[in-house]
């Protein structure tokens, strides 16, 4: 596609933590070649690592700056949250503590904690007035919750935790499965909990516009197997290829962003994980992932209406459950302010 850089229009300034990282390292390039914000909005990358990691993000940098990217109108280096956070319209919340063997859960809540209460406070003390978040370190939904609760100040509905890399992968496995292009699939949703317990949602999925169990004649595996391979394909690419996802991961974050700025469109959603305001039965304040619909302005709301049968309660009530006691536990740690 060819880029139309507009001299007059004022950057966008967007943060990536983590920025030397894997996910991040495959995600600055699709950022400042225009595949985020648009082929003709100029941006300043202001990339956020962990003073050990700074020689490595000198690295990304001389890689970008080799690439010359029309719209790439500076770049910032720090470790530093509250530079990297200066003026922010977009920041991307990509680094995380990963879990490690033998960590319990709580442990991996409370580290993770220690990050992104103070990078909270940074974005609500730094970034822009129109800041809006997105948060990809893992565990998104409860490490979204904390920086939120950190910034009070910024509106909930800026706040967002990834749920696009599993829709993104249940519309693959749903196309495959109906011998389909996966340009066909839509209304994919993934309730819950970015995690083992998430529940992908083939009731209300459709294909060529019919429903995804007329479109599938084997309803045993939409029912089992479909939900069980989408809730454990992180761990069978972390088995095949001895890394985490990361290429598939940036391309989510791109698709996401994209879903928060552009109009879905009419009679379909995205998955994204937003603040529960009560939402199907849901506990105010949790940030859960929902099919989610964006109109005009930046604007949003939760897709509401849809049936779920006694399974898909069963499911969702078990991500809920599990997002409630990793709320109870970051609190317990004084991770939530009062």
């Amino acid at each position: 596609m060819a880029l139309r850089v507009d001299g007059s229009r004022k950057p966008v300034q967007v943060t990536v933590t983590g920025a030397a990282g894997q996910i991040g390292y495959s995600l600055v390039f699709r950022i400042a070649s225009g595949q985020m914000l648009g082929y003709d909005q100029p941006i300043v990358l202001r990339l956020l690592e962990i003073e050990p990691a700074m020689k490595a993000l000198e690295g990304v940098a001389m890689e970008l700056d080799d690439c010359a990217f029309p719209l790439l109108s500076d770049i910032i280096l720090t470790s530093k949250a509250e530079k990297a956070f200066e003026d922010a319209s977009w920041a991307l919340l990509v680094g995380s503590v990963p879990r490690k063997a033998g960590m319990e859960r709580g442990d991996l809540l409370s580290i993770n904690g220690g990050i992104f209460a103070p990078q909270g406070k940074a974005i609500q003390d730094k970034a822009a007035a129109d800041v809006r978040i997105l948060v990809v370190g893992n565990p998104c939904n409860t490490n979204c919750l904390i920086a939120r609760s950190n910034a009070p100040d910024i509106p909930a509905n800026r706040w967002f935790a990834m749920m696009r890399l599993d829709e993104n992968r249940a519309r693959t496995q749903l196309a495959r499965k109906a011998k389909m292009p996966v340009s066909t699939v839509s209304n994919v949703a993934i309730w819950g909990n970015h995690s083992a317990t998430q529940y992908p949602d083939a009731r209300n999925a459709r294909i060529v516009g019919l429903p995804a169990f007329e479109m599938i004649k084997d309803h045993h595996w939409l029912k089992g197997d479909f939900i069980n391979s989408i809730q454990k394909r992180g761990a069978a690419v972390l088995e095949a290829r001895g890394l985490s996802s990361a290429a598939s991961a940036a391309n989510a974050v791109i698709d996401s962003v994209n879903s928060i700025w552009t109009p879905t469109a009419w009679g379909d959603w995205t998955s994204l994980a937003v603040v529960s305001k009560g939402e199907y039965g849901i506990p105010e304040g949790l940030q859960f992932g929902f099919p989610v619909a964006t109109t005009t302005g930046l604007e949003w709301n939760v897709v509401e209406g849809l049936e779920h049968d006694d399974d898909a309660k069963k499911r969702i009530k078990a991500t809920t459950d599990e997002l409630i006691q990793e709320r109870d536990l970051v609190k317990a740690a004084n991770l939530l302010p009062a």
